[in-house]
């Protein structure tokens, strides 16, 4: 699952062209958006899109799951998890 949480933290970098943070910058509990990594509405929309190009996982803004799976790095590891099984 390690593995899977930096692959995640990764696909964040690069999409959202994050220059200035590396991996280990990022907490796999912290908050995705707010307080924590600081992420927008059109941030999620870039990040949902690169996780469904890289894992084949369609992802719906009205699901609530989905929803929940946006909230930390580890939550978003569980959810792709759940999905690729």
């Amino acid at each position: 699952m390690e593995n899977l949480h930096n692959e995640i933290k990764t696909l964040i970098i690069d999409v959202l062209n994050l220059e200035a943070i590396t991996p280990d910058d990022i907490d796999s509990t912290a908050p995705l958006f707010g307080e924590g990594l600081g992420l927008d509405s059109i941030d999620a929309l870039e990040l949902g899109l690169a996780i469904k190009n890289k894992y084949g996982i369609v992802l719906s803004a009205e699901n609530e799951e989905t929803k929940k799976a946006f909230s930390s790095i580890q939550s978003l590891a569980n959810f792709i998890s759940s999905q690729k099984s």
